[in-house]
Formats: structure tokens, sequence, C-alpha cells
């Protein structure tokens, strides 16, 4: 299994991420915000997202909204110190699978893991997408280069994954910044301009300036 564990605790965090990877041998990305944990599983698949409730920049419930909203069907657990039965309903409202009140027996979150992995689990077939030297394995989040693995954050994949799949089409940076971050995010168009320099970058100069072209005052885009 591949599990993403939202948890601001830190030695909390750091003991569930080990027991995790130890006792049920499965991979583990550790985060500590709500910011954080949306971005990693839009970026990426995962067989459960771990949200811990209370954690800074942006909670896991509403990350788990916004998460719904946007139509991500994996499954996800929220962890949170409020037994209360409304506290509960809010988060199975905002749209997690199930519900784990700290403390917990590790023994019981592996069991409840398994139990979301079983039931929402279905094979994917391989996606690559090919350009020239480039593959794009969307399953994996994996960018290559003449076969060699490329190491792009999250951000970075997301953005040269929409230019290649609108391959053609000149996307705005106003378009990137709703399809990336969204709109309600606090980030200035720089910060586009900016990403696309580091994905240039890593892509080799002459390649990258071939296969991402800038649209003055508009955007990028990359031929067909």
């Amino acid at each position: 299994m591949k599990i993403l564990l939202a948890e601001d605790d830190v030695r909390l965090g750091e003991l569930t991420a080990h027991l995790i990877r130890r006792k049920a041998g499965c991979t583990v990305d550790w985060v500590t915000t709500g910011r954080d944990a949306y971005e990693y599983a839009t970026a990426s698949s995962y067989d459960v997202v771990v949200l811990d409730w209370m954690m800074p920049d942006g909670n896991g419930r509403d990350a788990c909204a916004k998460l719904r909203k946007l139509g991500y069907a994996g499954a996800i657990l929220m962890l949170t110190a409020k037994d209360a039965l409304q506290d509960r309903v809010e988060g199975l409202d905002a749209g997690a699978d199930d519900y784990l009140v700290k403390p917990f027996e590790i023994e019981e979150l592996l069991a409840r893991l398994r139990a979301l992995s079983r039931r929402t689990f279905v094979p994917l077939q391989e996606d690559v997408i090919r350009i020239g030297d480039l593959e794009l394995h969307r399953n994996n989040q994996i960018a290559k280069i003449g076969g060699e693995e490329m190491k792009l954050s999250p951000r970075e994949f997301q953005i040269l994954d929409l230019l290649v799949q609108n391959k053609g089409l000149t996307l705005s940076r106003e378009v990137i910044l709703d399809k990336v971050w969204g709109l309600d995010a606090e980030v200035n168009l720089k910060t586009i301009d900016a990403t696309v320099k580091l994905i240039r970058k890593k892509l080799g100069s002459s390649f990258a300036q071939e296969l991402i072209r800038s649209v003055r005052g508009v955007g990028y885009r990359i031929e067909a």
C-alpha cells in the first residue's frame, strides 16, 4: 500500500510513519500541513490518505472537503482527538471514509488501512505519455528524460502534465493557477513563471526551450 500521512505532531508523525512502514511494509509519505496534504494527494496516487483534523495551514477536515470537491476518489481516514458525535458527523460529511480517535493503537490503525485499501483498490493500467525523449508515467507521477528519472516536485509534475495533456493549446497563467493551485490559493503569477523555469532547468536547456514555449503576456504551451 502507498499511504499519505498528514500529522503535524512531529513525534507522533515520525512514530506512526515508522510503524506503518515496519509492520505493514507500506510506502509512507508524511506531511505536516493541510496544504501539503492537499498538494500531495492531488499530485500522486495513494491507497489511503490519513488526515489529522487539527493542522496548520488548512486543517484535515478542510483538506478532505477540498479533495472531495475536486473529485478525489481515494480513501480518506480522519485522525482526531475530537470524539463527540457531532465532530464525527462533520468529518464524515466532509468526505472521510473512516474516523479514528486519538490516542489509538497502531494495530487498529493498520486494520483500518487494510480495510479501506481493499474497499477502494482498483487495478490501474499504466498511463504513459511520450513526447520525444520525455516520458510521463502519470499513475506513478514519474517523469523521465531519455530513460533517466527526473526529480520533480508535485507542483512541477502537475504543471508539466497539464501542458503535455493540452499540447498545441496555449494555457494562460490564470488557467495554470486554477488547475494546479486553485484560484483561492495565496500564490501570485510569478510563482508559475519560477516553477516553469525550474522544470526547464531539469529538462535540459535545449530540449526544454523546444518543448515548453512561452507565449508573451499570456502563458505557456507545448507544440502538438
